[in-house]
Formats: C-alpha cells, sequence, structure tokens
C-alpha cells in the first residue's frame, strides 16, 4: 500500500467519521457515504452496510474510476447484476460498495472534487421530502451562503444507484455549460445532498452551510417565503477577491 493511499484512507476516515457524529444530524445507521480520489484511475469509497460514525480502514473498498463510470453507459439490467458488476468494478479484494459508487465516481471526475460526503441531513431533507424541494436551488439566502456552497445544483428524484448517477451526470454538464465550474453542493430531492471539496474540511463545512441554509429557508416559509440575493449581488460576492481569498483559506482548513 502506497504512503498516498494510506494519507488518503486516513483522511477519509476521519471525515466520514466526523461527519458521522450524532449532533451533526447528517446520517443515522448506515445512512449516507464517503469518497476519495486516490489517483487518476482509482478511488475509495465506504462500503455498503457500515456507520460513518464508526468508520475506520475496513469500511472501505478501493474502486476503478473507468469500470464504475462506464456503468452509466452500459446500466447493468438488473439489481443482481448490478451487485455483481460493482464487485467486478473493485480494483483489490473488498468489502460490497456502496450502490451509490457511480454518483462518487462522477463526483470526483466531472464534479473535480478530491473528497466527497453524501448525507441526509434532517433540516436540508425538511426540505427536500416537501412539496418547496426545488426552493433549496433557486437561489442564494446571504453572502457566505455563497461563499460556502456557491451555486447549488439541484436533481429531481430518480432512483438511487445508476439511474441516479446518470441524472446527476446530466445535470452537471448543464450546470457546467452555464457557470463554467462544477457545483460544491447537489441538492437530491426527497434523498439528501452531496458536498464535492477539495479537502476534507471543505467537505464539511459545505454540508454545514447547507443545513444552515435550510434551516433558514424553512423560517422564510413563515414569514412570507424566501428574499434570495439579486444574481448580480451573487456574482459580487462568487468574484470578490477578498471573498475568494476566505473561500481559499477555508478548503485549506
Amino acid at each position: 500500500m502506497t504512503t498516498t493511499h494510506t494519507e488518503v484512507l486516513r483522511s477519509l476516515v476521519a471525515l466520514s467519521r466526523e461527519l458521522g457524529l450524532p449532533e451533526r444530524d447528517a446520517v443515522i445507521l448506515a445512512e449516507g457515504n464517503t469518497s476519495a480520489r486516490v489517483d487518476d484511475h482509482t478511488f475509495l469509497l465506504k462500503a455498503s452496510g457500515f456507520s460513518l460514525a464508526t468508520a475506520d480502514e475496513r469500511s472501505f473498498v478501493e474502486m476503478r474510476t473507468d469500470a464504475v463510470l462506464d456503468l452509466i453507459e452500459r446500466p447493468p439490467a438488473t439489481d443482481a447484476e448490478l451487485a455483481r458488476a460493482l464487485l467486478a468494478c473493485r480494483a483489490a479484494d473488498g468489502p460490497r460498495p456502496s450502490t451509490e459508487a457511480a454518483l462518487h465516481a462522477l463526483a470526483l471526475t466531472l464534479g473535480e472534487a478530491t473528497f466527497v460526503g453524501h448525507s441526509h441531513p434532517t433540516a436540508v431533507n425538511a426540505v427536500l421530502c416537501s412539496k418547496h424541494a426545488a426552493a433549496v436551488a433557486a437561489g442564494t439566502l446571504f453572502p457566505d451562503h455563497v461563499v460556502v456552497c456557491g451555486h447549488p445544483l439541484f436533481v429531481p428524484y430518480v432512483d438511487p444507484g445508476v439511474p441516479l448517477g446518470a441524472a446527476v451526470r446530466d445535470a452537471m454538464q448543464s450546470h457546467l455549460e452555464l457557470h463554467g465550474a462544477p457545483p460544491k453542493l447537489v441538492y437530491l430531492e426527497n434523498h439528501g445532498i452531496v458536498a464535492l471539496g477539495r479537502s476534507p474540511a471543505e467537505v464539511l463545512q459545505v454540508t454545514a452551510m447547507a443545513v444552515k441554509a435550510a434551516r433558514i429557508l424553512l423560517g422564510t416559509f413563515s414569514s412570507g417565503g424566501p428574499q434570495f440575493l439579486k444574481h448580480s449581488e451573487e456574482e459580487r460576492i462568487d468574484t470578490r477577491p477578498d471573498e475568494q481569498y476566505r473561500r481559499e483559506l477555508l478548503a485549506r482548513a
């Protein structure tokens, strides 16, 4: 095992345990999953059935990136075939991969992330499971929302697994064409969020800010509805040198 692999795995375990802390209210039991890019060919992924809160080195499996992405282009016909195909995508022996392997492979390639955290925060899902789900990405609410989360992406409900991976791929490509950069935060209707980061710290920051924004958004529903920042105001904050500097410092925290 290379030093790089060991360091990435150690960081991923720490990220997973932090994301799984009960006080974060982001996951319970074996909910959610995390991943990290090892190199251009492989990534580490939390295995199915393991808890983020108690994750250790045995909770992860190394996956071949191209093989997982190929499942989106040629999806298995049945759930049983998908289970066998995911096992075949492993770069080495290990536990059964999460069914969300395709989602993570996309976030680590098209999404340009180094670490990814997929969770189901209660406050965020209170909106995502409502009739107003799309409001989470209809605009940003306050300056730090822009600084930390950028331009969030909303994806209507799709069956988890390869179908969700295909939907996120299409939505992310459209987002790239519109904004010139991948999203830092993906909202999945009736499901949860995906936080994309260059570091474990950035994943946790995006997740925490998504939770704060959801709580504020829920509060606005009882006060006449949200007052989103204007597009020009969002762009001003997003491109201000001082905010870009602060964003870089936060990502390296």
